[in-house]
């Protein structure tokens, strides 16, 4: 039986609100005290220490590109959090490979291209939102690309 998490009264199963006090029932009320899990999130999965030691380091791909990149690969060593984030900014690359090819190959339509500049400014906001994961210190997939089954 499930309870309001208000005012502790029992609820109906379904309920989207309490018929004590009337207090809208949240997703997590609801479904049996489970916490939703973000699957993108992997930040469990490294040592805090790897993490604040890293960081300027798994910062470089998204500040510098493909440079900051190579630049990370080889000032990483052995960290697992550097490499996650060397591995999701090649799955940025990738995309805005496959935009700017398709925007070339198909440039005498005016449109292919107009979606292509609006896939770049897309993909450059991920970057951005991505870099300031990292100064949090998160390890979360890009928004974009997380669904991308290579470089896992």
């Amino acid at each position: 039986m499930k309870f309001c998490p208000n005012c502790g009264s029992p609820l109906e199963e379904g309920a989207v609100s309490c018929p004590n006090c009337g207090d809208p029932l949240t997703l997590q009320a609801t479904s049996a005290g489970t916490p939703y899990v973000d699957p993108t999130d992997h930040t469990a999965e490294f040592d805090a220490a790897d993490i604040s030691d890293n960081k300027v380091i798994a910062m470089l791909p998204y500040l510098l590109g493909v440079v900051g990149l190579i630049a990370a690969l080889l000032a990483k060593g052995n960290s697992p959090y550097a490499n996650f984030h060397a591995r999701q900014y090649l799955k940025i690359c990738v995309c805005q490979a496959i935009v700017a090819i398709c925007s070339a190959v198909l440039c005498w339509t005016i449109l292919v291209p107009i979606a292509g500049g609006i896939c770049v400014i897309i993909l450059l906001v991920v970057r951005i939102i991505c870099f300031f994961q990292i100064c949090k210190g998160q390890a979360k997939e890009p928004a974009i690309v997380c669904k991308l089954g290579f470089l896992k």
